[in-house]
């Protein structure tokens, strides 16, 4: 690790913390939280100064809300598919990145065993995150831990469902259409409704001049997915999952 790493005897200056409470887009009423959050066991005076009760703290929070999030916004994916995208969207993985997009690295205090290796280890950057949860969430709240987590996750759950049972669906239709019709499946924009920061989308997919029912998502990715999914029930003689209403 880089030697502008702060260890136990360097802790981050008032300004450096500045700068991080803005890339988290929270400010620390007791800065005391957040100096525990970035503290690793390393660079603690004794075990109870580290970061690791904060830790356990943030691992059931993280998690919960999660779940509340994947319940609320499928709610026509079984305790089976949730629990896969949770798997991945909590992993150690994961939090790692979130991490590193924050750029918290930056900012722990380490030992001066561990200020000398040059990359940190995922699990050290994964239990920060955790903490850090954690850490906003007693100083803030539930509200503030709730809207830092989806400020963070928000796009790792969009990918993990995504990627989740092979849940292209437009890709499956275009291999489908191509096969039997010969032809490319297109998308047409049918509606949209509410607030600019808000707004939900109607679409519709159309494979050798036939459309199919519609479906609304929160952006045109998901309704072009979900339109996807619904011609594709159709074209099997199945019910489309999803409405058009």
């Amino acid at each position: 690790m880089s030697s502008d790493c702060p260890d136990a005897s360097e802790k981050p200056e008032v300004s450096s913390l500045d700068t991080l409470q803005q890339r988290i887009g929270y400010e620390f009423h007791d800065k005391g939280l957040l100096l525990s959050a970035l503290t690793h066991a390393s660079g603690a005076e004794h075990r109870l100064a580290s970061n690791e009760r904060l830790e356990f703290l943030g691992d059931a929070i993280l998690g919960a809300v999660v779940c509340e999030l994947l319940y609320r916004q499928f709610p026509e994916y079984l305790e089976g598919d949730l629990t896969r995208i949770k798997s991945i969207v909590v992993s150690r993985q994961t939090c790692a990145r979130m991490s590193e997009l924050l750029g918290m690295q930056e900012f722990l205090i380490l030992g001066k065993g561990m200020t000398t290796h040059s990359h940190l280890p995922s699990s050290l950057l994964a239990d920060v995150f955790e903490s850090l949860v954690a850490a906003i969430y007693l100083d803030g709240g539930d509200l503030a831990s709730r809207q830092f987590i989806i400020r963070s996750i928000t796009s790792e759950i969009e990918s993990a469902v995504e990627g989740e049972t092979g849940n292209n669906y437009k890709s499956l239709l275009q291999q489908l259409a191509q096969r039997e019709h010969g032809a490319t499946p297109t998308y047409q924009l049918l509606d949209e409704k509410g607030p600019d920061h808000s707004k939900c989308f109607k679409m519709a997919a159309e494979v050798n001049g036939r459309r199919y029912q519609a479906a609304w998502g929160r952006n045109k990715k998901e309704a072009e997915q979900r339109a996807a999914r619904n011609a594709l029930c159709q074209l099997s003689d199945q019910p489309p999952p999803y409405s058009s209403d």
